[in-house]
């Protein structure tokens, strides 16, 4: 299972300091997404903390635009060099942009600046292969009526998402090693909104699956989808 984390400078803990106290809650890994226009952290810093504390550092970047225009450029932009690629949306414009979009890993915090999810946006993100993030952040870190309307929003997008059959991730969103949740923590609070405790697990184990795929795709040996490098020995 991994979770997807902001470090320093978009959060308070450095990469390492998530990792180690990540593996100490028993995942195997980290996300560490970059909103700046720099690209994350390099295969040596991963390597670096992997080492160090055992964990797996994919890295990531989160595109946060203001409109779907400017997006596009920033895709195009880090889509070969970052292992996964979110778009932030949270306007209905930038949710429904991010779901059409193959390139795109993850629509990432789809409610952030006042957002919605429909049946539309959730089909075109199953249909190309875009994973819906269910956020819990907000309701662990919100209180009053807006944790109640992020407890609203999550329950409607759970509803969407399964009734579609549409891929998602899980996700607390921490900026630092203090705001981590094990994933019986998230897991007890999925069931609160109606998930279950392995719907859940599912959607953290999600990071790494797309982790895995896109550095596949990255390596030498694959050629397309479909179409790889190797050796083959005919039948006699």
């Amino acid at each position: 299972m991994y979770e997807a984390v902001y470090a320093t400078p978009d959060g308070a803990s450095t990469p390492a300091r998530l990792a180690h106290a990540a593996a100490r809650y028993g995942y195997d890994g980290v996300v560490v997404r970059a909103t700046g226009e720099e690209d994350g952290l390099g295969t040596d810093d991963s390597e670096r903390i992997r080492e160090r504390f055992g964990t797996d550092v994919v890295d990531a970047v989160e595109i946060v635009a203001e409109d779907p225009e400017s997006a596009v450029g920033a895709i195009g932009a880090h889509r070969p060099s970052s292992t996964l690629v979110l778009v932030r949306g949270g306007t209905d414009r930038m949710n429904r942009f991010a779901a059409e979009r193959e390139r795109v890993d993850v629509l990432a915090r789809p409610f952030s600046d006042g957002g919605d999810v429909n049946h539309i946006i959730v089909k075109a993100a199953r249909d190309n292969g875009v994973r819906l993030a269910f956020d819990f952040g907000p309701v662990l870190r919100l209180d009053g009526g807006r944790r109640v309307q992020s407890l609203r929003k999550l329950r409607k997008l759970r509803e969407l998402v399964f009734a579609y059959d549409a891929p998602y991730v899980v996700s607390a969103t921490p900026r630092s090693h203090l705001q981590l949740r094990a994933p019986r923590e998230l897991a007890a609070l999925g069931e609160t909104l109606g998930f279950s405790a392995d719907q859940v697990t599912e959607g953290l184990r999600e990071w790494g699956r797309l982790a895995a795929r896109n550095r596949h795709r990255r390596s030498d040996s694959f050629i397309a989808r479909g179409v790889e490098r190797g050796r083959y020995e005919e039948d006699d």
